[in-house]
């Protein structure tokens, strides 16, 4: 291999004077033989696989010595990139939280007789999931038992119970929770609405004991109507997604999609009243 490597360089070393030596002789005859031209060639070719392989090997040596640099950039991009991604969460739920305040604010304007605490669901309890939340604002906040739940949606739920920091609401979704309904497009009282499960286990609810020539229709809203003096009279509850006929009992009763989506609650609004004396549910 060692004699290879001397034949190789005493090759190149011979190839190299001739092509200088005939250089010269061309500089001075101002004229290329065609054996001068052929050498010529050769020695570029050479030369330009010689070039071309340093070329290479300084483009090694110089992504070895930079990786570093490379993977710190690397590095600073990919915790640039998770930066941005965190700032577009921060974004959307302040957007989401900001549309409940701006949908709160509406109900409060236009029901300006009462007043709202703000409360954040801490827990839930009672034999179904859904049944009942634990609030993270009790008695010492002024919350007391049979006090409505609400969203910016519409009706959730009632206090059932209270300690000094907690409270516990029954939700819509409770089928022992009645609530006295009217139809806000007829202004027909008398139905009660209760929370229902269907045959696929939504979480419903249900107008009973309307009259059998009430004029109820799919897509009707039904509200709070106010009797019974615990709740505050127009809460939206929900919309009519079907109507069934009982001639047994002489009555028709609604199958309501509530407007509030129970799987989803986060915080609730407890409506007082300003006037404990002059406001009444």
């Amino acid at each position: 291999m060692k004699i290879f490597r001397n034949k190789l360089a005493v090759t190149i070393v011979l190839l190299s004077v001739t092509f200088l030596i005939l250089i010269f002789k061309t500089i001075k005859s101002d004229n290329i033989s065609l054996t001068g031209n052929g050498i010529g060639v050769t020695f570029n070719a050479i030369q330009g696989g010689i070039y071309k392989f340093n070329s290479k090997v300084k483009d090694s040596v110089s992504f070895i010595f930079n990786f570093s640099n490379v993977k710190k950039e690397n590095e600073e991009l990919r915790k640039k990139n998770s930066e941005l991604e965190s700032k577009a969460l921060d974004y959307d739920s302040l957007k989401e939280e900001n549309e409940k305040l701006r949908g709160m604010l509406n109900f409060k304007d236009q029901r300006s007789e009462y007043d709202y605490i703000g409360s954040d669901i801490i827990g839930k309890s009672g034999s179904g999931l859904l049944d009942q939340f634990v609030i993270n604002k009790g008695s010492k906040d002024g919350i007391q038992k049979q006090m409505i739940a609400i969203t910016e949606q519409g009706l959730v739920g009632q206090v059932t119970s209270t300690g000094s920091n907690w409270a516990i609401v029954q939700s819509l979704s409770n089928e022992n929770l009645a609530v006295s309904g009217t139809i806000e497009s007829t202004n027909d009282n008398g139905g009660i609405v209760k929370g229902y499960k269907d045959s696929d286990n939504r979480l419903l609810a249900k107008l009973y004991y309307l009259p059998l020539d009430s004029n109820i229709k799919t897509g009707d809203v039904i509200l709070t109507s106010g009797l019974g003096g615990i709740y505050p009279k127009g809460i939206r509850i929900g919309s009519v997604i079907s109507v069934e006929e009982d001639k047994g009992k002489v009555m028709k009763n609604a199958i309501i999609k509530p407007y509030v989506d129970f799987n989803k609650l986060e915080e609730v609004f407890i409506v007082l009243p300003k006037n404990k004396i002059d406001v009444k549910y």
